[in-house]
Formats: C-alpha cells, structure tokens, sequence
C-alpha cells in the first residue's frame, strides 16, 4: 500500500489520527513481511507493535563488525601468578622451623616476629562443597598459628605475593589516574571470627601505601573479598623486572605497625609504623589457628571477572621464571640424570638449561650430603657429595658435580640424585 501525492493543506486537522496511521503501518508490515525492515529506531518498537509469527523462521546473519560495547579480550587479565594455589615446587607443608620467606606454595611466602611458637605453612585442600569448590578451586595457601601467650608491639604473622614494576606498567591500568581501576578479589578462611588488614605496597619511586579489610569473617567460611583500586598520581611502576607491587595480609600486627587513624581504601604515603589500623589479636592468642586464601587474582577495571583459571602446566611455567627445581630426590625417580657432560679433574661439568627464561640471573638452592649425588662416566660409576654451581645465566647455568669424586679428565658422562634428601633448585625470587 502507498499513499503518494498528499497536499498538506488538504489534511485538516484531526483528520490523520494516530490510530489510522498505526493500523495503516500494520497493514503494510503484514503485507511484506519476507521483506527487509530498516532504519527502525527502537524506541519505536513495542511490546506486540510486530506478532512473533511475522518474523521469517531463519533470521540473517549478525556481522560482528556491527556489535559494538561489548567488553574488551580478557585472556591473560589475571595479573597473579599462582592464585589459585596449584604450584608448590618447594613441597607443600613446612612446620616447626623459624624460617621466613617462600616455603610452600610457589609465590606466596609466610612470614612470623616475636612469635612464641612457630608457625606453620601448607598447601591444603578446598574442601568440597564449599562454594570456592563449586568453582573451579581445589587448592588454598594455609598458615596455621603456633601457640602464642601474648601479642607483643612488635610481633606479626603474615602472607604475601609480590609483582614485577612492568607487569603493572603494561596491565592497562593507567595508575596515576584517579579515574582508572585495578581490582583485587580473593576468597579467604579464617579459623577465628574477626576482621583482618592487609595492605599494597609500591615500591618505586616514593613508596605508597593502600591499607584495606577483609571485612568481619565468620569463623570456618569462605568468603570473597573484592577490592577496587584506584590510581593515584603518586605512585610509580617502572617497566622493568625489579618488584614493584606487593600484596600483604596480616594475621596480625603489633601496635609498632599500626596506628588508629590508618585511612582505609586510599593510597598514601608508606609508613613503616602506620601500615593499617591497629589489629585484634583474637586470631593471634588462638592456638592453632588457621587462615586460608585461595582464588586470588589482580586484574585491570572496576569489576571483578570471574576467575582466570589456567592449567597446572601453565601456572607452573610461570613460577618457574622465578623457582626452577633441578633436582629433588623425594619426588623424582633416582635414575633421572641432572645433566649430562665431561669430567675434568674430579670435577664433572655440565650444562643445564632452564625451561623458561629466569626474571634474573638466578643462584643455586642445594642440599647436599654425603653420597647425595652419583657420576656414570668411563665405564663405572662414583658417589659424591655435592651440587653446586659455575657460570649461570638468566637461559642456563654449568652445574658442578664434586666432592669426594673421581674419574678420568675428558670422560663423558651423567649425574643423578643418590639420596632422597638430594636437592638443588636455582631462584630469581622478588
């Protein structure tokens, strides 16, 4: 239907109504249905203006060229390394020694002051059931408390992770805008009911300071803390290797690094005596108290995506760019060589090469014990007591077999682990 050739003074008024011009379009709609509709804007499409039954069975094809505000690729948004937990190269319990630092799960370190009894770090199950189960996580990063009589100005238990300055400066994340995110999101456990603090750290430039909470946990629950974070026009990450970005969580702190008016959720300047609000110390006076966290990821934006998950062999070639085991004796099969290479003197050389590229020049970690390590060459074989490093680059390092060997310059040969205690490992740690 057409209507051609109207002469505006020839319509007065009222006689157009809505109502004829709406049952007119109708008319025509269902008279050329199979036909294209364009150019509609769809303020104007109602509720029941087009039936259902007057769209054809098969639409046309949509052009992804024409779908627009739809969110960015966010393969790789996950800035942590191992926040799911999978990684524990090291083994995954350490008890009853004083020792600070990386022990457990790769990445992730355990630190402890003034503590009465030691604690102790693990990597645990997800229990199943469990809402972080339900999603994907089957393993946490635990410290468990020793038994503590009191909480000294000076005492802390605490976990941590740390971040190279260029994966910030590369994430997206313009940091020195007030107007531009990053996002922090992690689910936690704790034992005990209280409120916990943690803090970032950058550490270029001027250092700075973002104190914040985990909010009241209930005792023996998974919860989800998100956090989101804006930039500030002080902070400063390098594009480099160094560490720059650090994540701390406090079990608890003395009153030597805390203070009352600690403003939560906003950066300032880093004070070494005023890191967070004053702490509780229920969590820290509990005997065996224990405090788990798991599903950590660091992502540019203001909205916590689903978590990244990504497979054990990719999360492991990522810790291995800062701990790269060569040889453990409790895990791996004693007939597995080291290396292979030559004896010179009593000395037998060889060349390993690391899987991945090291954050730095890296040195050796190394257990070594009386006939730790056994040498096939020239025929024969021979005990020795020690692995240790020659020449060693960020690509590859000469490991030294010795001590207590001998052999015939020039032999070719391999070495392995003879002991279960045999271990060496080379670390880039931040």
């Amino acid at each position: 239907m057409a209507l051609t050739k109207i002469i505006t003074n020839g319509i007065t008024d009222d006689a157009v109504t809505e109502a004829k011009l709406a049952n007119a379009i109708n008319t025509a709609v269902a008279a050329n249905t199979a036909k294209d509709l364009t150019a509609l804007s769809a303020s104007n499409l109602t509720s029941g203006t087009i039936p259902d039954a007057r769209f054809p069975a098969t639409l046309p094809a949509a052009s992804g060229a024409n779908l627009t505000n739809l969110p960015p690729n966010r393969v790789n948004r996950n800035l942590m390394i191992n926040g799911a937990m999978l990684v524990a190269q090291r083994g995954t319990s350490q008890t009853g020694v004083a020792a600070n630092g990386y022990a457990t799960v790769d990445r992730w370190q355990a630190t402890q002051n003034g503590t009465d009894a030691y604690i102790e770090s693990h990597q645990v199950d997800v229990a199943s059931g469990t809402t972080p189960y339900t999603l994907g996580f089957r393993k946490a990063f635990q410290i468990k408390n020793g038994n503590q009589s009191s909480a000294g100005s000076n005492d802390h238990v605490r976990m941590s992770t740390f971040l190279e300055g260029q994966d910030i400066a590369n994430s997206g994340w313009n940091y020195v805008s007030s107007s531009s995110n990053i996002t922090l999101s992690f689910w936690v456990k704790s034992s005990v009911a209280q409120n916990f603090y943690g803090f970032i750290r950058s550490t270029d430039g001027t250092m700075q300071q973002y104190p914040f909470e985990t909010g009241s946990l209930s005792a023996d629950t998974w919860t989800k803390v998100t956090k989101t974070i804006s930039g500030n026009s002080n902070l400063t990450f390098d594009n480099n290797t160094g560490g720059a970005f650090e994540l701390w969580i406090h079990q608890f702190a003395g009153t030597d690094q805390t203070a009352s008016g600690v403003t939560l959720n906003a950066w300032a300047a880093y004070s070494g005596s005023a890191k967070m609000p004053d702490n509780t110390s229920t969590w820290y006076t509990t005997d065996d108290a224990t405090f788990e966290i798991t599903g950590v990821q660091l992502e540019a934006g203001s909205v916590a995506t689903d978590f990244e998950h990504r497979s054990f062999g990719q999360e492991l070639a990522l810790c291995q760019r800062y701990y790269h085991v060569v040889v453990d004796g409790k895990y791996r099969s004693g007939e597995v060589p080291i290396i292979s290479g030559a004896m010179y003197g009593s000395l037998f050389y060889g060349v390993y090469h690391f899987k991945t590229e090291m954050r730095a020049e890296p040195t050796m970690e190394s257990v070594n014990g009386t006939d730790y390590y056994l040498v096939y060459r020239g025929g024969s074989n021979d005990t020795c007591d020690e692995i240790s490093v020659n020449n060693v680059s960020q690509l590859q390092s000469t490991v030294r077999i010795h001590n207590n060997l001998s052999g015939t310059s020039g032999d070719a040969g391999w070495a392995r682990a003879n002991n279960a205690s045999a271990f060496a490992a080379f670390t880039a740690e931040l």
